[in-house]
């Protein structure tokens, strides 16, 4: 195909957390990109629709039956299929595609629309998945419902909306409960949807690059199980946990969660065996790949001068040599696997036995 790629962003979150008015202002800012709108009827959300039309000359697209979750991979590939067809005979104009979903689907089987079927993947590359959450109601539901955790674990982006409503140290608690299931994404506190667009296009979160936008004390801490006592002060960003390495988190609030979303990290100064790690790699996404919602690793593999990169999404995991190991860089590997109640031991002592 001649044409460059379409990128295509998935925006997620709970009823309530500011998605329609997110996309609203999106679609309504300057910023002279045509964009076509591809959501879902849910119940009252088509009451939005009627509004996001008369506002905006985007094409909006309703997937008919609703329920993004069991049907999501026929009906939006139909959908994006035909919106890529229109486009090609320039019946149709727009320069990037952004899926709404409602708020009780799991991102997982819109994002794989866009790399197990071929005719998308010629057309469009997805850029990222964003995350609303709603910072009044998201300890609740994130208690009750798995749906919003699975949010939280596919995000590239998450934004969190209505921090006026609640106080600073729930607002903390929150985040720091995010950052356990999902170190991978960048968190931004949001008002009304006012988000700069450089925060929600071109992201770039599925692309094969080096960077493995992990905060580095995570990494760290991933030995413990943070379940003794240490007490630090709240004067720490909120970009990055500031325990030391092997201290634990001892956040008010923290420890009534346990969810079945978390990540966790591989760090060696070892080599990989390549022949070794693409087995046991490949063992492990037969046996939990629908348990694996993103992971990502920068890798030193033994016999290459190149830094090895490969992610997945689920049962897929494409990887791709990156630049050489620059002359006196440490060579290490970094992973960091998100998942679903994912057996870490088993996980970590199988990457240890990959390595030279």
């Amino acid at each position: 195909m001649a044409d460059k790629l379409i990128p295509a962003t998935i925006l997620t979150g709970f009823l309530g957390s500011g998605k329609t008015t997110l996309l609203k202002r999106v679609l309504t800012e300057m910023h002279g990109q045509k964009i076509a709108v591809i959501e879902n009827e849910f119940g009252e959300e088509n009451i939005d629709n009627e509004i996001l039309v008369s506002d905006t000359t985007e094409q909006i697209m309703q997937l008919s039956n609703g329920c993004v979750c069991c049907t999501i991979r026929e009906d939006l590939r139909a959908t994006l299929s035909l919106l890529a067809e229109r486009r090609r005979k320039g019946e149709l104009n727009f320069e990037r595609v952004v899926i709404e979903t409602t708020g009780l689907a799991d991102p997982g089987p819109v994002a794989q629309t866009f790399f197990m079927d071929d005719e998308i993947a010629e057309s469009y590359l997805l850029d990222s998945v964003l995350t609303l959450v709603d910072a009044k109601h998201a300890n609740e539901q994130l208690d009750n419902r798995q749906e919003a955790r699975l949010q939280i674990g596919f995000a590239d982006q998450i934004f969190i909306s209505k921090t006026d409503l609640v106080d600073e140290a729930s607002v903390e608690a929150l985040q720091h409960r995010i950052r356990h299931m999902n170190p991978r994404a960048q968190q931004q506190k949001v008002h009304f949807g006012e988000v700069p667009l450089s925060k929600v296009f071109d992201l770039k979160g599925f692309n094969l690059n080096t960077t493995l936008e992990i905060d580095p004390d995570f990494l760290t801490v991933q030995g413990h199980d943070h379940d003794h006592d240490h007490h630090h002060g709240h004067d720490h960003g909120h970009e990055g946990h500031d325990h030391g390495p092997g201290e634990a988190c001892d956040h008010p609030h923290h420890h009534a969660h346990d969810d079945d979303v978390k990540s966790f990290a591989f760090k060696s100064d070892k080599p990989f065996s390549p022949t070794k790690l693409e087995d046991f790699l490949g063992a492990i996404v037969q046996v939990y790949g629908p348990k694996m919602l993103r992971y990502k690793g920068v890798l030193w593999m033994k016999g290459s001068d190149k830094k090895v990169i490969f992610q997945g999404v689920h049962q897929m995991m494409g990887s791709d040599l990156g630049p050489k190991w620059a002359p006196g860089e440490k060579k290490s590997s970094k992973l960091v696997f998100i998942g679903i109640d994912l057996p870490k031991e088993i996980l970590l002592q199988g990457l240890e036995g990959c390595l030279v």
